[in-house]
């Protein structure tokens, strides 16, 4: 399974709940889950056949900023 980390500006229950039907329609997304508490908002998102175009265009459509994460310490 491929793994994928964002740095977003998803901060709430509330912004969860707007990005949720955006995400259920991601194909290429088995899990996800958004870390509010962090600084920098992580969004994890996991699939088979992970589409990450798939996923950043999703959240962008939402309203919602996204930047991958290249490494262990930069976006």
């Amino acid at each position: 399974m491929k793994k994928a980390i964002y740095k977003t500006n998803i901060n709430c229950g509330g912004c969860i709940a707007t990005v949720t039907p955006f995400m259920e329609k991601a194909k290429s997304v088995e899990e996800w889950s958004v870390d509010t508490d962090s600084k920098i908002k992580l969004l994890t998102v996991s699939g088979t056949n992970l589409d990450k175009i798939e996923v950043e265009a999703l959240v962008k459509s939402a309203g919602f900023e996204i930047k991958e994460k290249k490494g262990l310490f930069s976006f």
